[in-house]
Order: structure tokens, then C-alpha cells, then sequence
């Protein structure tokens, strides 16, 4: 449901989630609005999504992961309550309902993953730290990496990508799930001393505001203090499809939005996006499978790598066609790891 009644005037209407994630993308796409038309008028309007209302719900299988995250902002726009509806695109099904369409993309961010911990620095001034290490929360030095980590340490993520990556690189670690948003997810890390470190994205930390320093340390509003970050190589671990990009879905044939997300638009990450995604449908179309896929435009080319933990194993794929041919692309690696 909309959180905000239906407006009668002439203005654009951008449909979002009200987590603060979803807001900061939703007010990157509203300065971007405004800054192409200066002339027009934008509003954001909150939907609360089923997934926003399934907090602790399980993410990794079955029909309730499909669209959690936006089927709501998909009824606004068909409903004719929003023009745009705003979304991190890696939680964007790879098939749309009929009359939307993926309008635009923004400028992908940083697609890496972060590994976050507790710094020594910062745990050596804690009162208790006296305590034996396996009942205390324990703090590493900086750069800490998944290679480094101590024998059975703990990982959160709630990805199967992510723990499925982990887990080759480091079969001994103990990985666990988490939920909640980022926020809530960083508090569990500082406060926990079951919890080691975190699988988390870099371009939603950033999103948020988190800043880091010397040593990675980070800071910003919701960052408790003490933590650390280390960014994980695409060598390492590749992210999952979509991720780091804004995609902006429309109701298709509307021409006045259409030209507004023409200006939007940028041309490489959407080639690059519209490939993986063209191998996330190819393999299935669930957005948490545990497979992982990175295209990047080079000159005139798309270059792209992928892997696939569906048969129990790592399979990887690499390929590089034409930057027009994108879904070729996607479908050609996909048809590489599912043998066929």
C-alpha cells in the first residue's frame, strides 16, 4: 500500500521503498530528474513492499523470493498511483509483468563486496577485553581478508552467492545467515562476539554515507564504532547480477516518462546489466541463486565472467561478443555451465 494518497496534479511520481538503502537510491534518481528537467516536478512516494513487512523472512528459496522486494512499487505504477518506481536491480525479477519495463540504469557503482570486521585498534580499549578471546568479540588487524580470516571463523551473509564463494575460498569457514537491514546487520557485528565479520555490498555502504578512512576504518551515522572494511577482489568473488546499479522501471508506451529516462540512461551500464540478467533468466531466473555474473563494456566489446554453484561445484564461464549483442552474451554463458 502507498503510504502517500495519489496526487492530481502534473508532477512524476518516483515509487520506492522506505528503507534508508532504498530511500538514498530513490533521491539519487530525484536530483538526477531535476537536474535534467529543471522545468518539472518530481515527488518521491514510500511503498511498503512484502518483503519490508517479512523482516526475519528467509530469502533463499521458494516463490516468496520472487519480486519481495517489488512487486508493490510494480502494482503502483501499473495502478497508475506512480510513473517511476526505483530499485536496487539485483532484486528485480528477470521477467517483468506485462506493461513495465526496465527504462534505465544509472551509473554502476563499485561492484565489489566488502569484507567488514571489528579493528584490534579498537577493541584493545574496550573495558572487557581482558576476557578470553572465544567470549569476546575479537578485532583484527587492518586488511583483514577471507584468505586470513582464523580457522572456523564466522561469516554473515544471508546470500547464497556470497557463501557459496566463501566457502570455496575457504571450505573451514562457519557461515551464517543475517537479517535486517545494513544498519541493523553492522549493530550484530559490533555487539555479537559469536560473529567475526560480514559479507556485505560496497555500493551500499556508500549509498548510506559510511566513509572510510586510514586502514578502511569506517564511520557515518549508523556505523557503530570500531569497524573495518577490506574490499573483495572480482578475482575473489564475483557479485551477484545487478548488482551496484539503480534501475528504473516504467509502465511501457509511456512516452512522456520514456523521454525522461532516455536522459537518464547510461548506455554501458545498461549493456553490461542486460547481459547478466540475460544470464540469470537463461539459468533459471531466481535473484538468489547461488551464481554469480560481471559484464563490463571494453571499447566495443562485452566482456563477461560468471559462475554457477547449482550442480554442487563451481563452474566458471568467460566470453566476449559485440557490446550490441548483450543478451546473446548473457545466454551464451549460461549455456557454457549448464552444459548444454
Amino acid at each position: 500500500m502507498l503510504d502517500a494518497t495519489r496526487t492530481t496534479h502534473h508532477g512524476l511520481r518516483i515509487a520506492t521503498r522506505g528503507s534508508a538503502l532504498a530511500l538514498a537510491q530513490a533521491n539519487l534518481v530525484l536530483a538526477a530528474c531535476r537536474a535534467a528537467f529543471p522545468d518539472q516536478s518530481f515527488e518521491i512516494q514510500i511503498v511498503k513492499t512484502t518483503g519490508d513487512k517479512l523482516p526475519e523472512a528467509s530469502l533463499t528459496g521458494g516463490d516468496l523470493s520472487k519480486g519481495l522486494f517489488t512487486k508493490e512499487l510494480e502494482n503502483a505504477l501499473l495502478a497508475g498511483q506512480a510513473d517511476l518506481a526505483v530499485h536496487s536491480l539485483k532484486d528485480l525479477p528477470t521477467t517483468l509483468p506485462p506493461g513495465l519495463a526496465l527504462a534505465a540504469v544509472l551509473p554502476r557503482a563499485d561492484v565489489r563486496d566488502v569484507l567488514v570486521y571489528r579493528h584490534v585498534e579498537y577493541i584493545a580499549c574496550w573495558p572487557d577485553a581482558a576476557k578470553p578471546v572465544r567470549q569476546d568479540r575479537r578485532g583484527f588487524k587492518p586488511e583483514l581478508s577471507l584468505a586470513s580470516l582464523p580457522h572456523g571463523a564466522t561469516v554473515g551473509t544471508s546470500s547464497p552467492r556470497r557463501a557459496a564463494q566463501a566457502r570455496e575460498l575457504r571450505p573451514d569457514l562457519n557461515i551464517v545467515p543475517i537479517r535486517g537491514n545494513v544498519g541493523t546487520r553492522l549493530r550484530k557485528l559490533a555487539e555479537k562476539p559469536e560473529l567475526d565479520a560480514l559479507l556485505l555490498a560496497t555500493a551500499g555502504l556508500e549509498r548510506l554515507g559510511c566513509r572510510f578512512a586510514a586502514g578502511e576504518q569506517m564511520s557515518g551515522e549508523d556505523v557503530p564504532p570500531g569497524l573495518a572494511i577490506t574490499r573483495v577482489s572480482l578475482g575473489e568473488m564475483l557479485p551477484c547480477v545487478g548488482q551496484a546499479a539503480i534501475g528504473i522501471e516504467t509502465r511501457s508506451g509511456d512516452s512522456r516518462v520514456e523521454s525522461i529516462c532516455s536522459r537518464l540512461n547510461h548506455a554501458e551500464t545498461l549493456a553490461a546489466v542486460t547481459a547478466e540478467r540475460a544470464f540469470l533468466a537463461a539459468m533459471g531466473g531466481g535473484c538468489h541463486l547461488a551464481v554469480a555474473a560481471y559484464a563490463e563494456v571494453e571499447g566495443d566489446a562485452l566482456r563477461m565472467r560468471a559462475v554457477s554453484y547449482l550442480g554442487g561445484k563451481p563452474r566458471r564461464a568467460e566470453a566476449r561478443r559485440d557490446r550490441n549483442e548483450p543478451v546473446a552474451l548473457g545466454e551464451q554463458l549460461a549455456s557454457q555451465l549448464l552444459g548444454n
